[in-house]
Formats: C-alpha cells, sequence, structure tokens
C-alpha cells in the first residue's frame, strides 16, 4: 500500500475496514474521494479464501463500463497475485467467450447489473460460492433503475457478506438495500472542504418526487412580495417549457431567456426581465449559452440541481447584494447535492415542505401526496 501512495488511511477506511474483514455486512456513505474502493478491495482481499473451486468468491457490481474497468484495475493494483483470476464483464455483446472464462475459473468478478443478471440467467456465472457482494456507487446504480437486477443478483446468492456504497443515503437507496440487507451497520463520513467558501444564503427543499417541484414553486410564487423578482434554472429545454405552462402566475409574469415555448414572453437577456413591470420570474436552462446577468435578482431558484458545480457555485457566490439561492433536491439528485456541499466546505440548510403540499400530475387535478407515496 505504501508503494500505491497509501501512506495514511481516511477516516473511512478507519470505521470501514475492520468492518469489512471482520465479515460484516455495512452501507458506506462518503464523498468522493474518501477511498470507499481501496477500503472493499483491500478488505475483501485480505479476507479472501483460495481454493479451487472454479466458482467466484466476489461479485462486484458497478454502474458502468468505465467504473468496471476501473474496479478490476484496483484489485489487480492492490492484490500483486499472479494467481489472483479477475474478470471484468463487458457491458453488452456475445457472452460466449465469457462464460467460457468463466467456467475455466474466477475469484472475482466485476460487472454491471444488467450484464451479470444475463449472464446468470445463461447459467454462465455461478453464485454459489460467492463470499462478499459489493454494490459499488450504489446511489449511481439506483439512479439509473438498475434496482430490480440488484435485488435479484442479491437474493441468489444466499447468506454472504453484503457491502454497499454511495455517497448519500436516500429513501430509494434504502429500498433496494432493505430487501437484502435490512440490518447492515451503516457507516457514514462527512468531508468537507477546508475551506468555506463566501456564499449568499443558501436554502434547500428535499422534495419526495421530481413532480412537487412545480407544486413548491407554485406555492412559493404565490408569495408575490417576497418573489417578485425570481430567475429559475432547469436542466433542459423541456422543463423550461413545461415550467412556462405549469406555473401559476397572471399573465406576462412567467418569462423565458432567449426562445421559449409558443406564446410565452421571451426576453433577449436579463436586462430587459429586470426592466419588465409584470415580469416576475425569468425560466433559464443551464445549457443556455450564456449565462444572465443576476446583479439586482434576490431570489434564484435552481429547480434541478446543476451536474455542473462550477456554474452552481459562480452563481451563488458572495456579492454586496442580499440573495436567496434555493434548490429543490429529490433523492436521486442528492449525490451530486453533496458534491456541492462537499466543495463549498459547508452544508446547505434544508428547509421543511409547506404543508398539504400537492403533486402535480399531467392531465390531472393536483392530489396530496400521502406518508409514503413516493
Amino acid at each position: 500500500m505504501r508503494k500505491l501512495g497509501y501512506l495514511t488511511p481516511t477516516e473511512f477506511q478507519l470505521r470501514a475496514l475492520s468492518r469489512i474483514v471482520g465479515g460484516h455486512s455495512l452501507t458506506g456513505i462518503a464523498p468522493e474521494g474518501a477511498g470507499k474502493t481501496t477500503t472493499y478491495v483491500l478488505g475483501t482481499l485480505m479476507r479472501l479464501t483460495y481454493t479451487q473451486d472454479e466458482a467466484p468468491k466476489i461479485l462486484v457490481l458497478a454502474p458502468n463500463g468505465e467504473r468496471v474497468t476501473a474496479i478490476v484495475d484496483q484489485f489487480l493494483a492492490i492484490s500483486q497475485n499472479p494467481n489472483l483470476h479477475i474478470m471484468g464483464l463487458k457491458t453488452s455483446g456475445g457472452m460466449e467467450e465469457e462464460i467460457e472464462g468463466l467456467v475455466r475459473g474466477v475469484d472475482i468478478v466485476v460487472a454491471t447489473p444488467a450484464r451479470a443478471r444475463a449472464v446468470y440467467l445463461k447459467l454462465g456465472l455461478n453464485l454459489n460460492r460467492i463470499q462478499t457482494f459489493v454494490i459499488d456507487d450504489a446511489d449511481e446504480i439506483v439512479k439509473q433503475g438498475m434496482q430490480i437486477r440488484v435485488r435479484e443478483l442479491a437474493q441468489s446468492c444466499g447468506k454472504v457478506q453484503y457491502l454497499a456504497f454511495s455517497t448519500a443515503a436516500h429513501e430509494k437507496l434504502n429500498a433496494m438495500l432493505d430487501d437484502f440487507m435490512p440490518h447492515a451497520a451503516v457507516i457514514e463520513v462527512e468531508e468537507l472542504a477546508d475551506r468555506t467558501a463566501e456564499t449568499h444564503e443558501l436554502l434547500a427543499y428535499r422534495v419526495p418526487e421530481a413532480t412537487a417541484k412545480i407544486s413548491l414553486l407554485n406555492r412559493l410564487l404565490e408569495d408575490e412580495d417576497i418573489f417578485d423578482k425570481v430567475v429559475v434554472f432547469a436542466n433542459s429545454p423541456q422543463t423550461v417549457q413545461k415550467l412556462s405552462q405549469r406555473l401559476r402566475a397572471k399573465k406576462g409574469a412567467i418569462g423565458v431567456l432567449g426562445p421559449g415555448a409558443a406564446g410565452e414572453n421571451e426576453f433577449a437577456d436579463a436586462a430587459d426581465f429586470k426592466q419588465s413591470p409584470l415580469g416576475r420570474v425569468l425560466l433559464v436552462g443551464n445549457e443556455s449559452k450564456g449565462q444572465p446577468d443576476l446583479s439586482g435578482i434576490p431570489i434564484i431558484i435552481h429547480f434541478d440541481v446543476p451536474e455542473d458545480i462550477a456554474l452552481f457555485k459562480q452563481r451563488i457566490v458572495k456579492t454586496n447584494e442580499e440573495v436567496i439561492a434555493i434548490t429543490f433536491v429529490t433523492d436521486l439528485e442528492l449525490p451530486t447535492q453533496r458534491k456541492i456541499e462537499q466543495s463549498l466546505g459547508k452544508d446547505i440548510p434544508v428547509l421543511p415542505l409547506p404543508d398539504g403540499l400537492a403533486i402535480d400530475k399531467p392531465g390531472t387535478e393536483a392530489t396530496k401526496a400521502e406518508d409514503g407515496d413516493t
């Protein structure tokens, strides 16, 4: 490990490694750079029992081919064992060659959930000897909707050590893991930047589903005194168009930066919006060419959490003006929000949702969200 440059363990490694080596199932929650992959690679290698069985002992699920390759490389770099047989499965294409390799004997298999399940159903992946079942980047796996495949593979392994790793914990992640590791220990480490960024006042709302965001925004906009000039950022032109059609406001109050939905106000730049006596809300796509001048805008809202962290930080950097920046965050966006907080060196306070918040559904009347209806 010293030769690889690992001189001192991270906080996450100090807390998690002994449990992994001890055979405990656990869910590890920590930001990027906390050493999650190195922790489980080292821990599983330390407890790996080498036998002459042809069936693999460790199965690692990853969200994409790039991660599969990186994990295989990490196993090889740390093990330095020429007798270790590890195979990373492709994400697509023919399976015959891979199945032949598995039959010859493999200690560790790394694959996406879809590929692992496909090879398993072809009777090419034997799960009867699995000792440790690892889910790498579990939040990304959930985001891609691969929960069913993960559960099917996990439940086919029998009684094994389960390890899951994520940058954030949320209900959708728990729903995937609870079926097969309901009593696993949870180790959560929050590592923020050493320096705290100087920003405007930052606030966030955790919403159960994307559909609830429109209801929440409509509820906030009911207060015309506070929300009199607002810029709302969304990730895609489609979302901008949807908002232009579904936000409830007086005629002329909703505007779009650049070409927008037919019949809506279009502003060439933010200056025109600021001078408009009727305009209250300016809708802007995160992918728009050139970002608007936000000077003189007291409230900005990120309807979606932007993937570009630098763009988010650019908008909320502290100036001489009093500005409130609000972000709407779903479970699937929480990992990106955690990366933003890590970069800023501080947590963003979360506000409670308004009582009786309705979830808008296209083509139907808004219905009140019931407990557990997520």
